[in-house]
């Protein structure tokens, strides 16, 4: 039975994105190289198989380059963080983003930074229309 095709990246196809995203376009061989710095060693079939996969689903662009590929990022990172985002906040705190914020400050902490510069964005928000969420409109 063939698995469903899921809207959001992979953990291994969002592997790729970070690189692409951080590093710019580059071929199979500089992908593979790159993806085993974190000690796990790829094949390099493995990579362009994966890549392959990716420019099917359009998440990568390939171009020619002389009897290789170059892969570049097709998918924004902006668009691919709120797509993920949404997800895991729908799916894990039935669209609650104070649940979902909750969690993450008793998981992870802040700085005292981090607080100050969130405490600015709850500020700015504020004064900027709402959503509606699943949970409001259940209200």
């Amino acid at each position: 039975m063939a698995r469903p095709k899921h809207e959001n990246p992979t953990p291994g196809e969002l592997a790729v994105l970070q690189i692409l995203w951080e590093r710019g376009p580059c071929n199979g061989r500089q992908m593979m190289e790159w993806l085993n710095e974190d000690g796990k060693k790829r094949a390099y079939t493995s990579v362009t198989s994966l890549l392959n996969v990716m420019t099917d689903k359009g998440l990568v662009e390939r171009t020619p380059e002389g009897r290789a590929f170059l892969y570049e990022a097709k998918a924004k990172r902006e668009n691919t963080q709120r797509s993920l985002l949404k997800d895991l906040v729908e799916r894990l705190f039935a669209d609650s983003a104070e649940e979902m914020v909750t969690a993450l400050i008793e998981y992870r902490g802040l700085t005292s930074d981090e607080a100050q510069r969130i405490r600015e964005m709850i500020e700015q928000a504020d004064t900027k229309p709402k959503r509606n969420s699943r949970k409001e409109k259940r209200s």
